[in-house]
């Protein structure tokens, strides 16, 4: 039993790897997840494709690495946060399509909030801004249109849970309704001081306390998967939102350890210890993952649309064929020939927090190319990273601390050397990046291993983490702030006029 399983269920596809326990790759598979999108600004998923796909990519990878149930020392959990399920006790089944996180169809109810003047209080105790990207106005929205669905629950018939509370149904037959504080905190139901579920806020939402899941640390036992689902029980004892999952992976422990996660979107993180600190530059507070039951937290900023602009080069535009064209075709011209893209589809997250902006391509010239597009897509990327990198550094040097000196990097898009490179110039520190990208499924299988006895404690964590590439600023402080003045004159022009003008 030397092996550790982490299913890593994210927005556009599973996945599940099999580490050794050195956090090394032994093997992995992977599945697509169908994107449903039933009108303008709304994406769903069929909850029970979620489970499909995480089932078979876990059997996949189990058999690519030769390896059976009675190998695997404990399974992780890690999985896209925010994304809200809602299912009958009874039968399992769910009562709607999930309603994913990037969706925005609860926004009425958001700006609802923050006219009544809730917003600081829910602040002050979830450290979350009021947005649709969170989970309560989505659990809402299903009670209050689902025929039938606010009675079921106020008779205790339904279960709501984030992505990770329905694959441990799943996984256990029922028989575990748990999360764990990580994923907790991306509710806007949950206190993050007390950590506990918040009894004036579900009253505020009109949520039943029924509906939850117990709330555990992160590394702990979530009960045992049925033994019909690999061949026999495992262990399920590490779980953590995406986000804070790579964080741990990231070996991102102490206060102001920063790391970045290019993904569907872009997640960055910096840890601030047991202290909670309210962002004064639009960031949000969340739980890190916590091993234990002593506090932990992380400033977090949230980029809607990442690596999802290259999906929309190939689908949307048919620039490219296959996302992996895009560095070449970027790299075809040396620069964007002043094209700034602004890929605000869903609007703009933090540090803007403009839910009505919409997407902008600025300055273009008729010598202006799909290549100059292409390049200006992946910077874009940057960009919005860059402006999260500088908020989070103005909240640390607020808070007595000093400026992030170094960042880590992880997920689909950091193996883009172009887009790593100009993500330190625009920075101006070290952009480092790990010699495992998978450091979002990793720490779920850390904090799986802490929970099972395969690592004594995060100093030994420490000691795997290994650096591949760091890539160094080679742009002038001067140049690097021009272009950023540029991005953010850019990011002016994505807000639509009100009627008033």
């Amino acid at each position: 039993m030397t092996y550790l399983l982490a299913l890593d269920q994210g927005t556009s596809s599973s996945r599940s790897i099999v580490f050794d326990t050195r956090g090394r790759v032994v093997a992995q598979a992977q599945q697509e997840l169908p994107q449903i999108y039933p009108r303008p600004g709304w994406v769903e998923h069929d909850p029970m494709e979620i489970w499909r796909t995480q089932l078979a990519t876990a059997r996949q990878a189990l058999a690519q690495a030769g390896l059976a149930a009675r190998d695997i020392r404990a399974l992780g959990i890690t999985n896209q946060r925010e994304t809200t399920v809602l299912w009958q006790r009874q039968t399992g089944r769910p009562l709607h399509h999930a309603i994913v996180w990037q969706d925005r169809r609860a926004e009425p109810a958001c700006a609802e909030l923050r006219a009544q003047g809730h917003a600081a209080a829910i602040q002050a105790k979830t450290g979350l801004l009021v947005d649709a990207y969170f989970s309560a106005t989505k659990l809402q929205w299903l009670l209050d249109h689902i025929p039938g669905a606010r009675a079921q629950a106020e008779r205790g018939e339904l279960a709501f849970g984030t992505v990770d509370s329905w694959l441990i149904w799943q996984l256990t037959g029922g028989r575990r309704h748990v999360t764990d504080v990580s994923n907790a905190s991306r509710t806007m139901l949950f206190n993050v001081h007390s950590n506990q579920w918040d009894d004036e806020l579900l009253q505020l939402m009109n949520i039943p306390r029924s509906l939850l899941p117990e709330v555990l640390p992160s590394a702990s036992d979530f009960g045992h998967t049925d033994a019909a689902i690999l061949g026999q029980p495992v262990a399920i004892g590490g779980v953590a939102g995406d986000q804070q999952a790579a964080l741990f992976g990231q070996a991102c422990f102490c206060a102001g350890m920063a790391k970045n996660t290019y993904g569907t979107g872009c997640f960055m993180l910096m840890h601030t210890g047991d202290q909670f600190q309210t962002s004064r530059n639009g960031l949000i507070t969340t739980s890190a993952a916590q091993p234990s039951s002593t506090p932990a937290y992380a400033l977090e900023g949230s980029v809607f649309v990442g690596g999802a602009v290259v999906q929309w080069l190939r689908d949307g535009l048919h620039a490219i064929r296959a996302s992996s064209e895009v560095q070449q075709l970027a790299q075809s011209v040396p620069d964007s020939g002043g094209v700034m893209l602004v890929p605000a589809f869903t609007g703009l997250g933090a540090p803007y927090w403009q839910p009505d902006a919409r997407g902008t391509i600025t300055g273009l010239t008729r010598g202006s190319t799909l290549a100059h597009i292409a390049r200006a897509a992946l910077e874009s990327i940057a960009y919005q990273s860059a402006a999260l990198l500088s908020a989070m550094s103005r909240d640390a040097v607020a808070a007595g601390g000093a400026p992030v000196s170094e960042l880590r990097v992880d997920g689909g898009a950091c193996v883009n050397d172009l887009l790593m490179q100009f993500q330190a110039d625009l920075l101006g520190i070290p952009v480092v990046r790990p010699a495992v990208v998978e450091t979002t499924a990793l720490g779920a299988a850390y904090l799986a291993g802490l929970t099972s006895g395969v690592y004594a404690g995060e100093d030994e964590l420490s000691a795997l983490w290994q650096a591949e590439r760091r890539f160094v600023p080679t742009l002038a402080r001067d140049q690097a702030q021009a272009l950023m003045a540029r991005w953010e004159h850019a990011v002016a022009q994505t807000v639509l006029p009100t009627k008033d003008g």
